[in-house]
């Protein structure tokens, strides 16, 4: 990158500026100086106003500390400490009865309920497949995943005896979603003879097949005898092709290492890509060459005759980064660093105006929307802070008000003991809510770190804590109107080999009240469609309601003792200290900001941020009571470390750890444990930013 230049006061990198300038500002019509000078003087008022928040929470954290340290040991009355947490501001009134008043909301967020996808931005690759990932192959899902319960693919080509597995298990799921008037659609011989029990399913027919819709779901058969697949199908059925992530969120944040101006830049080139729809990406697969593009919409014609189309993509989001970083691609007219949530909040938005006024080969919104998932607020008055930020942005690219969404992400302590006021504070822009346990999770021990030492990670799933949080995150968003206008969403599936596992266990997430939840690959996508087959939210919605009390949701999970064995310590200790390293290695060495991590038991998971900060924060408390020493956790490390650096040795890029302590990425590990405590908020971005910047500088 070369040096900086001036920019009404500001300074900037000049390939950003002219990425800005030349492929935004110039499309919109917008004059460039009159942008810049507006840029400048949103900086002057929310940089100082970011910062004060900052301060807020590091004041709030020091004095829940302090009460903490004064009654260690003893029973935490939930009557007195609510009240010293309202003395402080921590707990704030619940604003009343209201109900949200966005406007011009797609369906995919609105009215329909499906699968989510969250996609790092920086992999041009994996963002145009999470794009497309709208519709997807049944049968490719099945056959390729232990979903279906049959012995799996014989190498060296095509298994007839899988496919036929594979071939049944659609047909059960027709007979399920698209049940027949007379018989099932395993005895269907032509597709002449179809007639469903519900008429009003049929909803017109493709260049090669039959399209219907259930729950609000599209669900298009293949019918194809010149197909390798439906030659030999009775009834010519070639696949089944199903309406999967409706939406996708495409990550700036805990998926991706973007710590510097190339990094960024390469960010919203991605971002600008596949809204305007030109991103492309080509690949080596299986020794040849391949491109990746947007897929186009998929055209059809009605019952009646009329032609029509559906959207052949995802419903794009973008999530900007939190309130907390800063980064050093633009420098303030005092020399600091640009807050770098504010400078998503300008960029992002700026590229998604190309889609509100008619420049994108495809179009994202059909509404005119820019669709924002903000992350790591803390409480009603962070909220507020973003939705003041969203107006000035607005104003700044003469754009409606309005006209950015947010999507709140329920995560923090403080949000999640307040998220009546949070939704208040965004109430005329919010689309979306959703529960992310291992931020919340983090977030549960930093708060409380002082009060003594948690129960072990694995016994956090079972806390009443946490059924209280996913509850009150449903009911309170139910009671202030989301269904039917926003999304009510559900966490991550983390371990994208075990979709047979996904399949019995995530329709919970539909059960609970969620019309969407996040999924970690298209197939998985294809798959947990499924579900919402099964299980229509909206029905679900109407009989919940419950918000469990906030002592249930400021119970501290502390443990009741700390005799766990030698054995059970090294246990914990091991786990937390493998997955650390495992995702640390490729965050730091190799700017690799997700990916599929194995853990322990050598089970791919899929590793963020989020999972780094719970355990850092956990190994971080135990060390603060006692629990272990220093010594044990060296010791775990070093063990882990050899076992991190077999589970990479086919990675050519690959750095061991094991005999390199000296290295940026095990030091990088060791601070984020040692140095836990002093985190704010216990994130892991301060520290994998600053280790990362030393390993990019050599």
């Amino acid at each position: 990158m070369s040096d900086f230049i001036d920019k009404a006061g500001i300074s900037i990198d000049p390939a950003l500026a002219n990425l800005l300038e030349s492929e935004v500002l110039g499309t919109l019509g917008r004059d460039v100086a009159t942008f810049w000078q507006g840029f400048a003087k949103l900086l002057a008022e929310f940089a100082p106003r970011n910062r004060a928040l900052l301060a807020k929470r590091d004041d709030l954290q020091a004095q829940i500390d302090t009460w903490h340290k004064a009654r260690r040991g003893k029973p935490i009355g939930q009557g007195e400490y609510q009240a010293f947490l309202r003395e402080i501001g921590y707990l704030v009134p619940e604003p009343g009865d209201f109900t949200i008043g966005t406007q011009n909301v797609d369906p995919e967020i609105a009215t329909m309920a499906g699968p989510q996808l969250v996609v790092p931005v920086l992999n041009a690759r994996f963002l145009l497949n999470a794009a497309n990932a709208r519709w997807g192959s049944l049968y490719d899902a099945y056959y390729g995943t232990d979903a279906l319960e049959a012995p799996p693919a014989r190498p060296g080509g095509y298994d007839k005896d899988r496919g036929q597995a594979v071939i049944e298990q659609g047909r059960r799921f027709l007979d399920t979603a698209l049940p027949l008037a007379n018989g099932s659609w395993a005895e269907l011989e032509d597709k002449l003879d179809i007639l469903l029990e519900d008429e009003s399913q049929f909803v017109g027919k493709t260049a090669k097949g039959l399209l219907f819709k259930n729950n609000g779901l599209h669900i298009e058969v293949v019918f194809d005898p010149g197909h390798p697949v439906g030659k030999d199908d009775q009834a010519g059925i070639a696949d089944i092709m199903v309406e999967a992530a409706l939406t996708t969120i495409c990550d700036c944040e805990d998926s991706v290492a973007a710590v510097d101006a190339e990094d960024k830049l390469n960010a919203y080139r991605n971002w600008l890509g596949v809204i305007r729809g030109d991103l492309e990406d080509t690949f080596e697969k299986g020794g040849r060459s391949m491109t990746r593009r947007l897929s186009p919409d998929r055209d059809y014609v009605d019952r009646d005759g009329n032609p029509g189309s559906l959207k052949g993509r995802s419903l794009l989001f973008v999530r900007n980064v939190g309130h907390l970083m800063t980064n050093p691609a633009i420098r303030l007219a005092d020399g600091g660093e640009v807050p770098e949530g504010i400078m998503d909040a300008v960029f992002t938005s700026a590229i998604g105006a190309l889609d509100v006024e008619g420049h994108a080969q495809h179009g994202n919104s059909r509404y005119g929307s820019i669709y924002i998932v903000k992350p790591k607020m803390h409480g009603p008055e962070e909220c507020a802070f973003t939705n003041d930020l969203f107006d000035a942005v607005e104003d700044l690219l003469g754009l409606p008000r309005h006209t950015i969404k947010v999507g709140v992400m329920d995560e923090e302590r403080r949000t999640s003991a307040n998220l009546g006021a949070c939704i208040h504070a965004v109430k005329d822009r919010i689309v979306f809510i959703n529960t992310g346990f291992l931020d919340r999770t983090g977030d549960e021990i930093h708060t409380s770190m002082q009060a003594g030492p948690m129960i072990r990670k694995g016994a956090m799933k079972a806390s009443g804590w946490l059924a209280a949080y996913e509850k009150r995150n449903v009911g309170i968003g139910l009671r202030h109107g989301l269904s039917g206008r926003a999304q009510i969403g559900k966490g991550m599936w983390a371990a994208p080999d075990l979709m047979g596992q996904m399949m019995v266990e995530k329709i919970a997430h539909l059960r609970a009240g969620a019309n969407t939840a996040w999924v970690p690959s298209p197939t998985a996508a294809t798959l947990h469609a499924l579900h919402y087959h099964q299980c229509d939210v909206f029905e679900v919605q109407k009989g919940l309601g419950e918000v469990p009390p906030l002592d249930d949701l400021l119970a501290i999970p502390l443990a009741e003792g700390t005799n766990w064995s030698e054995a059970e310590l090294t246990e914990e200790l091991d786990n937390n200290a493998q997955g650390l390293l495992g995702y640390v290695v490729r965050w730091i060495d190799q700017g690799v900001g997700c990916s599929k991590v194995p853990d322990i038991n050598d089970i791919g998971l899929m590793e963020d941020r989020a999972t780094l900060r719970i355990s850092s924060q956990h190994m971080a408390n135990w060390l603060l009571h006692g629990v272990v020493s220093e010594e044990q956790v060296m010791t775990s490390l070093r063990r882990m470390a050899a076992k991190v650096d077999a589970q990479n040795a086919g990675d050519p890029l690959y750095e061991p750890l094991s005999g390199n302590e000296d290295g940026v990425a095990f030091k990088a590990a060791k601070d984020l444990i040692f140095k836990g405590v002093e985190q704010p908020s216990g994130y892991t971005e301060p520290l994998l930013h600053k280790w990362r910047q030393v390993k990019k500088a050599g």
